[in-house]
C-alpha cells in the first residue's frame, strides 16, 4: 500500500513538473515582448486542400528580421523554424475551411506565404495578422519585401 501510494505521489509530482516546465519554457519564450499565437503548416499543400493536416499549434516571436516559431507542446527552448522577413513572399490569405476549423483557433486567418521556395501557411489572429504584414512591409531601405 505505502509501495502504490509512494508511485501514484512521484506520477503526479512528475505531471505536475511537467505541465510547470511548459509554462516556464512559454513565459521565457514571451519574455522578451513581440510574440503571437501562430499555428503553422509547413510544406502546407497545393491550394484547395482543407483537411487539416499537418497544422502545429505555436508561439511566434518578432527578433529583429526573424520571426522565430516555437512549437507549443514542446520542451525545447530553441525555436523550431525561423522564418526571414527578406525570404517571405506572402501569396494570399483565407479562412479556414473544412476540417481546418476543427485544427484551428476560431478566429484564425490563414496567410499562404513562400519561404525559400517551400510553401507554408502560417494561421493567427486577425490582430496579429495586422501587426505580421506591417512588419513585413517595415523592412529597411533596399530590402525586398513581396506582400500580395
Amino acid at each position: 500500500m505505502v509501495l502504490a501510494l509512494t508511485v501514484c505521489g512521484i506520477v503526479v509530482a512528475l505531471v505536475v513538473l511537467g505541465l510547470f516546465v511548459f509554462g516556464l519554457r512559454r513565459r521565457l519564450i514571451q519574455r522578451s515582448g513581440g510574440t503571437f499565437d501562430a499555428s503553422l503548416r509547413w510544406d502546407a499543400p497545393e491550394k484547395g486542400d482543407t483537411n487539416g493536416k499537418g497544422w502545429a499549434y505555436g508561439v511566434a516571436r518578432y527578433n529583429g528580421d526573424r520571426v522565430e516559431w516555437f512549437r507549443v507542446f514542446s520542451y525545447s527552448p530553441r525555436p523550431r523554424r525561423i522564418l526571414e522577413r527578406s525570404a517571405i513572399e506572402v501569396a494570399g490569405r483565407r479562412v479556414p475551411e473544412g476540417e481546418e476549423e476543427l485544427a484551428l483557433l476560431s478566429d484564425h486567418v490563414i496567410l499562404a506565404c513562400l519561404h525559400r521556395g517551400t510553401r507554408l501557411e502560417l494561421a493567427m489572429s486577425e490582430d496579429a495578422l495586422t501587426g505580421f504584414l506591417a512588419w513585413l512591409e517595415a523592412a529597411p531601405p533596399g530590402q525586398r519585401v513581396n506582400v500580395a
